[in-house]
């Protein structure tokens, strides 16, 4: 829920409250309810709020407590919030709310920085000390809400989006080369703290930052999951383990003040979601499927699988099949609704399902995450039997885009580097301990890198568009521990997600557990023709794109030509992918 921001001055001048309110302002889709600005000395804080928790302006924020001196503004949802209250009151904390913001607020009053390690939930948040003049900036674990900033200095600005930060003027907006060589070849995956722009980076996941009165600050990592059997469980004990463990994270994820729908895709994690809410006691529960009309031979919906789980549930299930016509002015409203630039085709998807539900309700569950944390990748397999010392090259020949060398003949002369950042950044990555089978590696840099910043991004910033709140149960920091602790041959069984699938038995349908694997379609875009075409034409074309020189002549002339056949190592359209690049930087006026 929501949308953050926020300015901290290191000269010795006030924090701007204009600049915050206008980085504010360009966020309202993600918080429709509410919003507003508090300015005390050199930091000033913004919000724009989406009602959640606690309806009352109670709860609104910034959220001010000048008892305690502090100062809180607060992305996402604490799902433990009031077994947390409850601590805290036991400890000498009185409340005025009923929302898991004064919670953040009166956790960090009691435990500083460290208040994360007590949170279950997806957060991203800034606390403000009004005597030190410290400013500490959080996010949850698994980078499910978003931080991004600037900085120089004499200034630090903050918000939930990178456009947001653009409102504040003086950004540089020049491509960042090493990101520019990551978005074309690590799956167009950016990874923290870079983005596609020089002058703005992102917090990493599982990360707290504190910035002292003058400027300087530091990180502390506080989680990562780690990779080490458990011998005392065996294969029955791992299935009860995983259901039972999602069913906590599903409950978890039910507290709200406002009713809890699904994203019901039709495959087995949202199935299964489905299915634990329904054994909570759950009625009248809304679920939502989206469809689009078959293009290039290739199917455009999976309604027949939704279908089945829908009614063994009873669930109030909507298919939305979209009408060929909202296709063409959705794909510039959903860049538009990018952070950051996403080829995945499904962002289309994804907004424009988006825009249907929250109709209907305000916060959904989704099944984002079970394919990287147990493992649901047909790539997966081969990576198990490679040994340690030749993992680097095999993730590589199965996950990346292209290889380093590829990029000489699509991008100009300027753009091309001397080194790989892309490698190097996966091998330090696989060198890290912790991890020591190569499917092991492979998972945790999937599920804390690739997953952050491809499937999660893509949900948080196509739902809140809509200002709806999207929770992810595959994705709760102790099942992702579990998981991680599993053994690799029961993931893997069954063609992926073995043990996911063993645990789903005689919980869902046996005919969505034994269906082939699906992806989220969205045909028009995967088969650039007609309309969708001339608009990539456009864009590549444009006298913007050509004085800003990214790719080669003779190479986008041939893509043009053939739009269709050169694709990515995962199946993307590689003229998409340059195209979208385009589109999202003169959206921006860039």
């Amino acid at each position: 829920m929501c949308g953050i921001a926020g300015e901290m001055r290191f000269d010795g001048s006030p924090a701007d409250p204009a600049v915050v309110a206008r980085i504010t302002k360009a966020m309202e889709r993600r918080g429709p309810d509410g919003t507003g600005v508090h300015a005390a000395g050199p930091v000033a804080l913004g919000h724009r709020r989406l009602k959640i928790i606690d309806l009352s302006e109670r709860g609104a924020q910034p959220m001010v407590d000048s008892a305690l001196g502090l100062a809180v503004v607060f992305n996402g949802c604490i799902y433990n919030y009031q077994e947390l209250r409850g601590e805290l009151e036991a400890a000498g904390h009185t409340f005025f709310s009923t929302s898991d913001t004064e919670t953040v607020l009166k956790a960090y009053a009691q435990w500083g920085a460290s208040c994360v390690e007590h949170f279950k939930g997806m957060f991203a948040f800034a606390v403000s000390e009004r005597d030190t003049g410290r400013l500490v900036l959080g996010r949850d674990r698994l980078g499910i809400k978003p931080l991004y900033y600037t900085s120089s200095s004499s200034v630090l600005r903050f918000a939930s989006t990178l456009p947001a930060l653009l409102e504040a003027g003086g950004v540089d907006t020049s491509i960042d080369p090493v990101a520019l060589h990551h978005y074309m070849t690590f799956h167009s995956v950016v990874p923290a703290p870079r983005t596609i722009l020089s002058g703005v980076r992102k917090l990493p996941p599982a990360t707290v930052r504190t910035y002292e009165a003058d400027g300087r600050f530091s990180d502390r990592v506080y989680w990562a999951p780690v990779h080490e059997r458990r011998p005392e469980l065996g294969v029955t004990d791992w299935k009860e383990a995983v259901l039972d463990g999602l069913r906590t994270a599903v409950r978890r994820r039910m507290v709200a003040d406002v009713p809890v729908g699904v994203l019901l895709s039709g495959g087995l994690d949202s199935s299964l979601i489905v299915a634990l809410l329904a054994q909570e006691g759950q009625t009248g529960l809304k679920t939502f499927s989206v469809g689009f009309h078959a293009a290039g031979g290739e199917k455009g919906d999976e309604f027949e699988y939704s279908d089945i789980v829908a009614k063994e549930f009873g669930t109030d299930h909507q298919q939305i099949l979209v009408d060929p016509a909202r296709m063409l002015p959705a794909v510039d409203d959903t860049i538009t609704a990018m952070a950051e630039p996403m080829v995945s085709h499904d962002c289309v998807a994804f907004y424009l399902l988006s825009e249907e539900v929250a109709k209907s309700v305000t916060v959904v569950q989704s099944g984002q995450g079970a394919d990287e944390v147990f493992a649901g990748y047909d790539w997966y397999p081969p990576l198990a039997r490679t040994p340690r010392d030749q993992a680097m090259e095999a993730y590589q020949a199965v996950f990346t885009d292209r290889p380093h060398s590829d990029l000489a003949s699509i991008l100009e002369p300027e753009w091309l580097l001397d080194h790989d950042p892309s490698r190097e950044f996966i091998t330090s990555h696989f060198a890290r301990p912790g991890a020591e089978r190569t499917l092991d590696a492979a998972l945790r840099l999937d599920s804390t890198i690739m997953l952050v910043d491809d499937p999660v991004k893509r949900v948080d910033n196509m739902t809140m568009a809509w200002g709806l709140e999207a929770r992810v149960p595959f994705l709760d920091h102790e099942l992702v521990e579990l998981a991680a602790a599993c053994p690799p041959e029961l993931k893997l069984a069954h063609g992926g997600k073995g043990v996911l699938k063993e645990a789903a038995r005689g919980v869902v349908p046996d005919a969505v557990i034994d269906r082939p694997k699906g992806y989220f379609p969205v045909p028009a875009i995967r088969h650039l023709e007609g309309p969708f075409l001339e608009r990539v034409r456009a864009a590549v074309t444009d006298p913007v794109a050509k004085a800003r020189g990214l790719v080669r002549g003779d190479w986008l002339d041939r893509m043009l030509a053939d739009p269709n056949t050169q694709r990515t190592n995962l199946g993307s359209n590689a003229l998409w992918q340059v195209a979208l690049l385009e589109m999202w930087l003169q959206e921006r006026g860039i």
